[in-house]
């Protein structure tokens, strides 16, 4: 069934002909552009990461490395989530603002370079959860091929691994805003505040991290085999996420949960 399925992806990618892959580095993007380098050749496909402030730098430099290690054109932008109107105030369709400004950067690389086609790293997963960006790739005719030959994370993994893709166990990774609370204003204050208290996390060891932010308050969630070390450092966890600011620090007996702030949506 996963033979299959890849074959389906890669009959789709050679229907494109050309591809700009919006590249973030992560587990689905990095195999789609890996499978479409593979398929297609290096000249008819050109890698994209959009550098900006919900983006962290370790990421970045991350992304280089494998967009490297394929052996893809890779080229990166600057935008800025923040000057997105809409997207600061934070409402269920944040991310709806953030991939519309995404594609009408990357459009102009299709059309000007001479691609046919952009697509993104959306997967078969995605479309059990709420996700506002498939609504502004739809309206764009942004293309989603790892959706479209319905491969799912698991299955995606294992053949990133098949591959020889280091990301084949990456922790999952969405941007930095995703950590705030909906209806709390977005600032780069507390993207940075995000930022250093996950890197700090996993500093000790902790592979997958959310800090959920809540005004004031740090949710940390972890896996739940995480939560022992959690606990072991709570004081020097405690003292190092006050000093970002932070005043209440807690952890989610739940544990690490994607998309956990949709719960608040009805």
């Amino acid at each position: 069934m996963i033979n299959e399925k890849y074959q389906k992806l890669v009959s789709i990618l050679r229907e494109m002909n050309s591809v700009v892959v919006a590249f973030s580095g992560g587990v689905d993007s990095t195999f789609l552009l890996k499978v479409a380098v593979d398929t297609l050749g290096t000249d008819r496909v050109l890698a994209v990461t959009a550098d900006s402030e919900t983006y962290p730098s370790s990421e970045l430099l991350e992304a280089k490395k494998l967009a490297k290690k394929i052996g893809a054109n890779h080229r990166v932008i600057e935008t800025s989530e923040l000057a997105i109107p809409g997207y600061t105030e934070n409402d269920r369709n944040r991310c709806y603002f953030c991939k519309s400004s995404l594609f009408e950067h990357l459009i102009p690389f299709m059309e000007k370079e001479g691609f046919q086609n952009v697509v993104y790293g959306v997967i078969a997963d995605d479309l059990n959860e709420f996700r506002p960006g498939m609504k502004a790739a739809k309206e764009r005719g942004i293309r989603g091929p790892l959706q479209e030959a319905n491969l799912f994370k698991d299955e995606i993994r294992e053949l990133s691994r098949e591959f020889d893709l280091p990301t084949w166990n990456k922790p999952s990774f969405a941007c930095l805003s995703s950590r705030i609370a909906y209806g709390e204003k977005i600032t780069i204050e507390k993207l940075t505040k995000v930022e250093k208290a996950e890197a700090f996390l996993k500093s000790l060891s902790i592979r997958q991290v959310r800090v959920r932010t809540h005004e004031e308050i740090a949710r940390i969630e972890v896996e739940p085999d995480d939560m022992k070390i959690v606990l072991d450092h709570h004081e020097l966890i405690s003292n190092e996420l006050v000093s970002y600011g932070y005043k209440y620090i807690t952890l989610d007996l739940i544990g690490y949960k994607s998309g956990s702030m949709n719960k608040v949506l009805s």
